[in-house]
């Protein structure tokens, strides 16, 4: 059954683009007809009514029409997230900052978009053999809640330095569905025992980033920023795998080309910055950071993808992005992880590579999963 798409963009789709609700969510059905899931306020309705086609995105560049696809059918599932002025940031900068809070996002984070996406998007055979999945936290949490709504056994590797609160929510979420196993340190260490595990156990892998339904997941962060705020001249996005800011640019430069995207990573893990000029992956030495969600390798597809939609990453420091955490919950009342901050650090520092003052600019806040203990430690050196 086909549909136009009339979402609130100020009059930027004209006319309404027509959408084909097709098979890539042709598998949605979570047990039985009618089902309703809660999840706090979020309920998965199924609607059997929903006559669907056969056509299924492919490839590892979705497109805009996935992305408002992806948004169809999330959004009655999810939260559309606050996008609020700062008006501390506004003064500090001489710009127009506006903040996208992922942070009060179901999970805490914005990996629940593309988790939901993905599963829900799953054939009978591939939820039959099981899921695996490497996360350093929030994107674990999100695939153990679709697994436990829809039946599915799945594990979920995470490394040693994933933060208490993920694991607990983890588990939490999957109940009896989920298996969490703690693989080394590192993130890597866990995507790689994800990989061996759906190469040994015939599971299904489902990655965190370097996934079409993923990436057009994420991209409704950007997609509703854009529908808030159509009028932004640059976007601070995190920049972990690459899922989120590749996803967030393409949603936000569908809808104005001229719009200037940003990543932002710390400089205790930053393969996309030593990775950018070159545009070539190259391997760097990962240290403890506080921006935990965005530790990890980056694979050679997204960084030939954020290529062609970015203006370039950059890092902040560890010091800067604790004191991004202090300043958002002192000035805005919100629990941020350092994953989350890193666009508010840069702006804090002034290091974000061209000059704001002016312009509208709009920060995405990805996440608020930071053990209390962590967040305690900063607001008490820098609160």
């Amino acid at each position: 059954m086909g549909f136009i798409l009339r979402p609130p963009l100020r009059g930027l789709f004209e006319p309404p683009i027509p959408i084909v609700f097709d098979s890539f969510y042709q598998n949605q059905r979570p047990g039985h007809p009618g089902a309703d899931f809660s999840f706090g306020r979020l309920a998965l309705n199924w609607k059997p009514e929903i006559q669907v086609e056969e056509v299924c995105p492919v490839t590892i560049n979705p497109s805009i029409t996935d992305v408002l696809r992806a948004y169809r059918f999330l959004r009655h599932r999810i939260r559309h997230t606050p996008v609020e002025r700062s008006f501390s940031l506004s003064e500090r900068t001489g710009a127009q900052v506006y903040v996208k809070w992922e942070n009060t996002q179901f999970c805490g984070s914005f990996k629940i978009r593309g988790a939901l996406n993905k599963m829900f998007s799953l054939t009978p055979e591939e939820r039959a053999r099981g899921v695996v999945t490497p996360s350093s936290g929030n994107h674990g949490q999100g695939v153990a809640f679709a697994a436990s709504q829809l039946g599915v056994k799945a594990v979920v590797c995470v490394p040693g330095a994933c933060p208490r609160t993920k694991r607990q929510a983890i588990r939490r979420l999957g109940g009896e569905w989920v298996e969490l196993r703690v693989v080394g340190e590192l993130y890597d260490d866990a995507e790689h025992e994800a990989h061996r595990l759906a190469e040994t156990e015939g599971m299904t892998f489902v990655s965190s980033y370097e996934d079409a339904a993923v990436i057009s997941g994420a991209a409704t962060v950007g997609l509703e920023l854009m529908m808030d705020e159509p009028e932004l001249d640059v976007l601070l996005v995190p920049a972990g795998g690459g899922g989120l800011m590749n996803g967030v640019a393409l949603a936000a430069k569908a809808l104005r080309p001229g719009i200037r995207v940003w990543g932002v990573q710390s400089v205790a893990s930053q393969p996309w910055v030593a990775s950018w000029e070159g545009g070539k992956v190259v391997e760097v030495v990962y240290e403890d950071s506080l921006a935990d969600g965005l530790t990890g390798s980056i694979p050679q597809s997204l960084l030939d993808l954020a290529k062609t939609r970015m203006e370039g990453c950059f890092a902040v420091t560890e010091e800067e992005i604790a004191q991004a955490i202090a300043f958002l919950h002192a000035e805005h009342h919100q629990v941020v992880e350092g994953a989350g901050a890193v666009g508010v650090a840069a702006l804090l520092s002034g290091k974000v590579p061209e000059v704001l003052s002016g312009l509208r600019v709009g920060v995405v806040i990805s996440g608020g999963n930071i053990d209390h203990g962590r967040l305690m430690a900063v607001l008490q050196r820098w609160g």
